[in-house]
């Protein structure tokens, strides 16, 4: 089991955005569900692009560079060109504390 190490607060995250963190070696993408956060890698399993340049509706974001989508929730691949899942983490909010575990 991988210890949650906190990564940012609540409060730097509005709903329907995106924020990066950088924990190690890998850019973590921190999504704000409606209140609910979650998170990703912050790279297009398709060509490597930035996912928080791109949109993020309800429980999905779109890649800026060729339109590829990704549930936030699962990682899973909504669309192409994308066909290999996004890695997501483990997280927990404590009091204002955006906590994530790392493999």
């Amino acid at each position: 089991m991988s210890d949650f190490i906190k990564v940012a607060e609540t409060n730097e995250i509005p709903a329907g955005r995106v924020k990066v963190v950088v924990v190690g070696d890998r850019r973590i993408a921190l999504c704000n569900v409606e209140g609910e956060f979650f998170a990703i890698d912050d790279i297009c399993t398709h060509d490597g692009g930035p996912l928080d340049q791109g949109e993020l509706q309800s429980d999905v974001i779109e890649c800026p560079r060729h339109g590829a989508r990704f549930n936030v929730k699962t990682g899973k691949v909504l669309a192409l060109p994308a066909v290999k899942p996004l890695n997501t983490y483990p997280l927990r909010v404590e009091g204002s504390e955006i906590q994530v575990a790392m493999p």
